[in-house]
């Protein structure tokens, strides 16, 4: 299992490899999805009772950190 930080992580037998929060079978993809929906802290907190406010803003610092990184794309 590999860190991304203190709570998201990465292992191959987990989610396919998705960047889940601290080994639990959810993805980070799939809070940032709650979120982008509309979805309240309070009803993904409610929807998963297992998860910590601390784990969604790790999950939107993942998201953020992604974004810093310079990507290039390549015409097929």
């Amino acid at each position: 299992m590999t860190y991304i930080s203190d709570r998201i992580t990465i292992d191959d037998r987990i989610c396919n490899g998705k960047p889940t929060i601290r080994g639990k079978r959810i993805t980070a993809q799939t809070i940032l999805e709650f979120l982008q929906a509309g979805d309240s802290r309070e009803t993904i907190l409610h929807q998963y009772p297992s998860l910590e406010p601390e784990d969604i803003d790790a999950c939107l610092a993942f998201a953020i950190d992604l974004m810093k990184r310079k990507y290039t794309l390549k015409v097929a």
